[in-house]
């Protein structure tokens, strides 16, 4: 399959190389190849993406709009905060009819840590991104989890319950392959694009559990 993963940081990084180890077709999509290059890290689990690509050589790197128009499925893993930003520069006719994989939180770090969120109760970043392309497929998934948990979700020896949102029973069957592919057996369907309100409330919570535990190397589990 043919993956477009929208995001250089760790998230997308993460996705991009789990997706390239299981055989698929995967380019990365950035605003500025060239800046992007050039770009330091932030530690040892986000290097420099110049390091990361030259041990990931099979993972191509293209601007949005062309790693999107390159894409079966797209996966936008960007900041919240620029998400439909960076799905406008993606291309609406780039989207279309294709299943949208939306694992982001709508964040906002204006004002230091923990950050609050910028659309919450009503609505949800979800929500927003399908309205703005509405023939795309949404599907809202993994944004309860830290990078390595969403491709490794056995990691901490327990596997980790994942959520999953959208409107469109066919992509989220897609998105159901994908995730258990990556070794989800607990994927839980909330509904339809609105149920990502839930989903994204989550991330309060899972903000100050990170505080009091001093550690984000945790995970939800639903016991049912």
């Amino acid at each position: 399959m043919r993956i477009a993963v929208l995001g250089t940081g760790m998230v997308g990084k993460h996705l991009a190389a789990a997706f390239a180890r299981r055989d698929h077709e995967v380019r990365i999509g950035t605003r500025d190849p060239e800046e992007t290059m050039a770009r330091g890290g932030h530690g040892p689990e986000d290097p420099p993406f110049a390091a990361w690509a030259a041990e990931h050589p099979e993972v191509g790197l293209e601007p949005f709009a062309r790693a999107a128009a390159f894409g079966e499925v797209v996966v936008n893993a960007t900041s919240g905060s620029v998400s439909l930003d960076v799905l406008r520069l993606a291309g609406d006719d780039n989207l279309a009819g294709k299943v949208l994989v939306d694992v982001s939180n709508a964040l906002d770090f204006s004002q230091g840590f923990p950050p609050t969120m910028f659309v919450k109760d009503t609505d949800s970043l979800g929500e927003q991104i399908q309205r703005a392309h509405p023939r795309a497929r949404v599907v809202k998934t993994l944004n309860t989890l830290t990078a390595h948990l969403m491709v490794n979700p056995q990691v901490l020896g327990e596997e980790s319950t994942v959520f999953m949102s959208g409107d469109d029973a066919a992509a989220k069957a897609t998105v159901r392959g994908l995730l258990e592919d990556f070794g989800h057996t607990d994927v839980i369907d909330l509904g339809d694009i609105s149920t990502a309100r839930g989903a994204e409330m989550m991330m309060p919570v899972w903000l100050r559990l990170m505080q009091a535990l001093g550690t984000s190397s945790f995970n939800f589990k639903i016991v049912r």
